[in-house]
């Protein structure tokens, strides 16, 4: 049997175009002692590829290699295994997207069950991120006035949620289109946002927050950045786990965060943050998500792609602001 998987073609200056990505045809092997045969069922998509597309200086992890297959989070079924600890059927976690087949060694997957969402994609989306920017990195309290960026896309929506559900006192959002704004503050439950196209972004981030900022999500980088820093209070706190508008430039460095005195004035704190540096929190995330997603108080939104050919143009929209909400390929045929 054969399947299918993408590759890199091509190392792009700037944006990539669809022809840095190459589908191709493998024979789909057998698993060795200690490995996994596994069934992708669903994969993920999200901004950060662009880095490991482009190779971006000081990224945190590999960037992908021209002629092999990209990679990325993805959930599916064992379909054979060399390891006694898992068996057939058993459904899995791990990092070997943007294949149809994935071999991986045992230590390299993570088992999960099947029945806790009603979705097995469910498993991708960065609820995880979000709740380790807050709590772990940021040390949100309650009554704060939260800042989220690109509060629409995976992140962000779950970001804005999840300040309002540990007791923030005011959430603010900004997004790129009025449908999207109008959906932040009517169906995500944010206090307020504001498209980041209408007008100088400090102006508009004041008019929402006029008491300041307490915490700032950042998952833009850019002029988000420098219009929070603005409009931070005393001993305000940025969580920085993205930097869509260098992505969104084809990797073009932007003018960092401005002035350092205005940084040192107001005593902030600003942290750069993976979700690998926070794994530790993932159970206590997880029961908190699921009980979350039973009682309705936080909306999960996803958004669905079917057939990895579609994943690279998915990619690309995703990045221009397609979607809202999570963004995930359906890999069965």
């Amino acid at each position: 049997m054969n399947a299918r998987e993408i590759r890199l073609a091509a190392r792009p200056h700037g944006l990539p175009g669809l022809d840095a990505f190459h589908l191709v045809e493998t024979a789909i092997p057998d698993p060795a002692p200690g490995q996994v045969l596994i069934r992708n069922l669903y994969m993920s998509l999200d901004p950060g590829m662009l880095m490991l597309i482009g190779a971006y200086p000081d990224i945190p992890i590999p960037p992908y290699e021209v002629g092999a297959p990209l990679y990325g989070d993805a959930v599916g079924e064992v379909m054979a295994s060399g390891e006694p600890s898992l068996k057939e059927g058993d459904v899995v976690l791990h990092r070997h997207g943007w294949r149809e087949y994935a071999l991986a060694d045992a230590a390299q997957v993570r088992q999960v069950d099947p029945d806790a969402y009603p979705s097995l994609s469910t498993y991708l989306g960065f609820g995880l991120v979000a709740y380790a920017g807050l709590t772990a990195v940021a040390g949100l309290r309650p009554g704060e006035t939260v800042f989220v960026s690109s509060a629409a896309g995976a992140t962000g929506s779950m970001a804005g949620q999840i300040a309002r559900l540990l007791g923030a006192g005011r959430v603010v959002g900004s997004a790129g289109t009025p449908e999207k704004v109008a959906r932040l503050t009517g169906t995500l439950g944010f206090d307020a946002a504001f498209d980041h196209h209408d007008g100088p972004i400090a102006d508009r981030l004041r008019e929402a927050a006029p008491d300041g900022v307490d915490v700032y999500f950042d998952t833009v980088g850019g002029e988000q950045l420098r219009a929070a820093i603005d409009v931070m209070n005393a001993h305000g706190r940025i969580a920085l786990c993205g930097a869509l508008a260098r992505q969104s430039a084809g990797g073009s460095p932007d003018a960092g965060p401005g002035d350092p005195m205005r940084l040192i004035g107001k005593r902030l704190t600003l942290r750069g943050f993976t979700m690998n540096d926070h794994l530790d929190l993932a159970s206590e995330f997880g029961r908190r998500l699921r009980q979350w997603l039973a009682d309705g108080s936080l909306v999960y939104e996803e958004t669905v792609v079917d057939g990895l050919e579609n994943a690279p143009q998915a990619l690309l929209d995703l990045v221009r602001g397609t979607y809202t909400g999570k963004v995930v390929v359906r890999l069965t045929r």
